[in-house]
Parts: C-alpha cells; structure tokens; sequence
C-alpha cells in the first residue's frame, strides 16, 4: 500500500517489469474488485496477463498508478466499510425482534443484492434508491434519520482518510 512502482523498480534488476495491484478481499469468493497499473519496463503482454489474473477472482480494471491510493481507500479498504454496515444492520433487526442468524443473512443479501442492482442495471444509485423510497414511507423516513447522522459523509470521510494513510505509508518505504 502507498509504494510506488518507481520505488519497487529501484530496489529490482534494471528493466523489472513491474505490476502493481490493489485488489481487495472478496477475491476470496471471486467477487473481488482489483485494479493495477504497470510499470515502465512492462510489455502489452504483462498487463492482459495480470487482467486475466485478477479478473478469475472478480473485476479488474487498469488505471493510472497516481489513482491507486485512492483505490486503497475505496475497494481496497471498502469491504471492512460493508462488513460494519451489514453488522449495523443485522444489528438493527435482532433490536426489532428478528433472530441473529437471519436478521445476519438479511442484511448480508440484502447489500450483495442492491450491488448487484447498481451493477446489472446500469441506473445510479440515487435513482435506485429514490424507486425504493415511496412519498411518506418507512425508507424515506429511514434515509432521512441516515442524513441527519451523516451517513454519506462518514463514507466519504472514511474512504478519503484510508487514502491518505496509503500515501503517508507508502512515504516511509
């Protein structure tokens, strides 16, 4: 994390060919989200190598190295950020009555399912959000009580402090 490709090509034989990859733990159930960038003295050849690589254990996009701490704090660090919401919320269900174990599966299907939407359906979240919201409803009321805590901000926050840490680290290398 925070180490650049310059700095693992100095410390390497000349012409190392260098990847770097952040991908993230759900590759562990093949639906990770990984992305890399290639160094200066890789072929056309490494990078579709490291795609095909990454991709068997879910999606996998090349960018440009200076976006990669920014990755880190998003996807890389993301699913610790998802497994506090699914907790919260199966959390929330066991308060309201439902028992642990499927107030637990609820929750967990719950997030995988609404991803999935925002993947398959191409719509943004915001308008898939706003097609579960009726006028008056239980999720517009919830969504509201969500604002007043600052949920997104706290997302935004957290992704934008994991980002900064990955530079502040990749600083000591």
């Amino acid at each position: 994390m925070g180490i650049t490709t310059r700095q693992i090509e100095k410390v390497l034989p000349p012409k190392s060919r260098v990847i770097r990859v952040m991908p993230n733990t759900p590759a562990l159930v093949k639906e990770g989200a990984s992305v890399f960038s290639c160094g200066s003295n890789t072929l056309e050849e490494d990078s579709g190598l490291a795609h095909r690589i990454f991709e068997s254990v879910g999606s996998c996009d090349q960018i440009e190295e200076n976006l990669l701490d920014a990755v880190t704090g998003l996807s890389g660090s993301g699913p610790a950020y998802m497994f506090m919401a699914i907790e919260a919320l199966a959390d929330g269900g066991v308060k309201m009555g439902i028992r642990r174990e499927l107030a637990m599966k609820l929750a967990a299907q719950t997030l995988l399912g609404s991803a999935r939407m925002v993947l398959e359906t191409g719509k943004h979240p915001g308008s898939l959000k706003d097609d579960v919201c009726s006028p008056a409803g239980t999720s517009i009321q919830a969504v509201h009580e969500l604002e007043k805590c600052g949920f997104r901000s706290a997302l935004i926050t957290a992704v934008e402090a994991a980002t900064q840490r990955s530079k502040e680290t990749g600083g000591h290398f």
